[in-house]
Parts: C-alpha cells; structure tokens; sequence
C-alpha cells in the first residue's frame, strides 16, 4: 500500500483516486453523505473508525489561508446484509444527498452452506449487489471494493489506504487535516463545566433552605448567564446524591406550572 499511494502518476495512486471521487461527489464542499457499508461481521467497527478518521480529520472552519470554509464529510454506515436494513429504505428511496461504498469481502470465514451450491457468503454477495444495482438504476452515487480476506495484513491496507485518502482529500480542499481545534475547544469548554460545578458545590449551603428553578438558582449565585450550565449540573448532582456526599441536601422535583424545581436543605 505504500508504493501504491506513493505513486506520482495519480491516476494510478488509489488514494488520489478515491479522493478526487469524494471530491467530485460532494463538489468538493462535502455536500455529500459518506456511507460506509462492510458486508463482514468482522468489519463491523470500520465504519466507526472511519467516521472518526474522516469527520475528526477533513471537519475544519479554516482553510490553510485562514479562510471560513466550514468543511468536512458525514460519514454513517454499518454492516451490510442485517444491519445495513436501518437505513437501505432511505438510500434507495429517499434524499439523494449521499455517496455509498460497499467493501465486499470474497472469501468466507466458515462453510456455512444454505442449500445445495449456496452457502452464506453467496447470500451476502446476492444482497449486496442486488443493492448495488437497485441504487444505480437510480443514479445513486456507488463505490465497491473487494478484500480476498479479512486478515490484519488486509485490514491494514485498508486502514492504510483511507488514511492516505483522507491526506489527499485535505489537500485538495486546502485544509491542514493533522490538527483537530474543535476538539481542543470542547475540552477546554469541559474543564470549565468542571469548575463551575466545583463551584456550585461549595456555594450551595448558602442557599439552603430553598426551593426554586435553576434559573433562580443561577440569578441567586450571581452566575445567571450559566443557567443553562447550571440546570445541567443540577440534575446530574440530584440524581446521585446517594452516590457522593454533598454539603446539603439537594432534590428535584416536577411542578407542573413551573417546570423542575430544586429543593435545597441543610444537612
């Protein structure tokens, strides 16, 4: 795999190929949902790494010229033949807002025969290209790859190859896709969560005894810009108060005009 997406001749780097594929299907602003579907048990968690391989990676709010270009691609999927029934209706009938690889696998794990001359595998291969046919004849946007085996030398090339894939795709979109800002935010943004619960916390026996919403709750702590904040940490802490040790006694109640209510008292 590495000679192969090396190659300088691009029409014949896979990588490239498949990136400028993704590019031309979603007019290279991901206006396309990526939908992965392995037709292998044994390759049940791919479309979940790539999920977080192609959104973590391609997903950016700059371009390398400091740009607001919002990009990225959905990636969804799931194994082919079961699985794959929770969205199949929606491909074939519905929004045609999305490109489909199926990843075929040819040789079968076990011997599992269904009747005389067909065994399992036969059936999965019937499923998928009965699929693959019904989706064409629509003018739905197919890609097919096949694996002679599912083995960590062939998992690895595959690994390998959407890797690369989704370096090209980042070139060709002109966005760094080896830095992940909106991670970083969001983890920051929780250790703050953290300390303002640390916070609330310590703040909340000067309250006590007091019954109210968590919108008072927040106007009364002098934090009323994190209400919402507040609510969240609220119903988290009444919900386990016998699981941890508060410094009052924290319930939550409904009211039926009011919405939910908390009821603070001492200890």
């Amino acid at each position: 795999m590495d000679n192969l997406t090396r190659n300088p001749h691009l029409s014949h780097n896979p990588a490239y190929m498949l990136s400028a594929v993704w590019y031309i299907a979603g007019n290279g602003k991901g206006d396309r949902n990526m939908v992965i579907v392995p037709y292998s048990d044994r390759l049940l968690l791919l479309s979940r790494y790539l999920q977080q391989l192609v959104m973590e990676s391609l997903g950016k709010e700059k371009d390398l010229d400091g740009n607001t270009v919002h990009q990225g691609l959905n990636v969804f999927g799931n194994k082919g033949g079961t699985d794959a029934h929770a969205f199949i209706q929606q491909l074939n009938d519905g929004r045609d807002d999305f490109f489909v690889t199926f990843i075929e696998v040819l040789e079968d794990a076990m011997n599992a025969p269904i009747s005389k001359g067909v065994a399992m595998g036969d059936y999965l291969h019937g499923f998928m290209t009965g699929l693959s046919n019904a989706l064409r004849s629509k003018k739905r946007q197919v890609i097919e790859m096949k694996l002679m085996r599912v083995s960590p030398f062939t998992l690895g090339m595959l690994i390998a190859f959407y890797e690369r894939a989704v370096a090209a795709y980042a070139e060709l979109i002109h966005i760094n896709a080896f830095h992940q800002p909106g991670v970083q935010a969001y983890k920051l943004a929780s250790k703050s969560i953290i300390l303002l619960q640390l916070e609330i916390e310590e703040k909340l026996p000067s309250l006590a005894p007091f019954t109210g919403s968590s919108q008072e709750i927040a106007a009364k702590l002098s934090l009323p810009s994190s209400a919402y904040e507040i609510e969240g940490i609220l119903a988290k802490l009444a919900a386990n108060t016998s699981r941890r040790e508060l410094p009052v006694n924290l319930r939550r109640a409904w009211n039926k005009d009011k919405g939910w209510e908390y009821i603070i008292s001492g200890r």
